[in-house]
């Protein structure tokens, strides 16, 4: 009786102290005052943008000479910008120019993360590609990893463009906390949501979904949910041994990518 009493005191505390450090698990952002890798043989322009309520944000924007399309990168949770600098060149890899992007708190982006901010941030970087660099959409490809895929799923939902690409990517926000903290009733009581299941059927273009097999974080049976309640064109991609932290645009599945959009293009051309 003792210990039902402890645990039903200690409970509520538990919970209230995990709802109170909700947005520093979700967001764990580095500011650029805290840790910076600035590369040296990537070329890059530094860009600021300007979210709709005026947040300063910073990106890289890395042309590929002679690409009329754009990669739009939604990076994860942790670090900033700059902790991808690696992964540029990969993506580059698909043709296009990249632009990488901050939200709000992370690298030398004002202002502090949250749910509508991500999404403010995503926007900002999308009209800067249309309005600054005069991609038309269509050429937009919108590339999203783990929480990034969030950002990326609510972009594509509600913006034309080339094709969605998520990577390691969750259900919603609530399903990935109801896993780690099954005793926690996050799907009541989380507030940032990231329900990219709810979107993903208002995609405005193809879909392509990877994930790998050894990813305990986040299993692969919610990118599996992912891909079923998207629409058409789609492809999954099974990255067989990968975990979730593991770099996810390997050869193969940068491979696949450009087979994708290239079979979904030359249909439409047909047609």
């Amino acid at each position: 009786m003792r210990w039902a009493l402890a645990v039903l005191c200690v409970y509520p505390v538990l919970v209230a102290v995990l709802l109170a450090l909700e947005d520093s698990l979700v967001y764990m952002a580095t500011p650029a005052s805290s840790s910076w890798a600035e590369p040296r043989d990537l070329v890059k322009e530094d860009v600021e943008l300007h979210s709709a309520d005026g947040t300063r944000l910073h990106a890289w924007w890395c042309p590929v000479k002679g690409s009329r399309g754009a990669v739009l990168f939604c990076h994860g949770q942790q670090g900033n910008l700059s902790h991808r600098a690696w992964l540029v060149p990969r993506l580059q890899r698909l043709g296009a120019s990249v632009l990488i992007f901050d939200y709000p708190g992370f690298g030398h982006s004002e202002g502090s993360p949250s749910e509508a901010g991500c999404y403010a941030a995503a926007d900002a970087a999308y009209d800067w590609l249309v309005d600054e660099q005069k991609i038309a959409p269509r050429e937009i490809l919108i590339v999203g990893k783990s929480l990034g895929g969030g950002i990326a799923a609510d972009l594509a939902s509600r913006r034309p463009n080339r094709g969605l690409v998520l990577c390691m990517t969750f259900t919603a926000l609530p399903d990935v906390a109801q896993r780690l903290l099954p005793v926690v009733p996050a799907h009541w009581l989380m507030r940032n949501r990231f329900d990219n299941l709810g979107k993903i059927g208002q995609c405005k273009g193809p879909v392509f979904i990877a994930h790998g097999t050894r990813d305990f974080k986040i299993p692969p049976s919610q990118a599996e949910r992912l891909f079923d309640a998207a629409p058409g064109p789609k492809r999954y991609f099974t990255m067989e041994g990968l975990g979730h932290s593991w770099p996810c645009f390997t050869d193969e599945c940068l491979d696949e990518i450009r087979s994708f959009l290239h079979e979904v293009e030359a249909s439409a051309t047909r047609k």
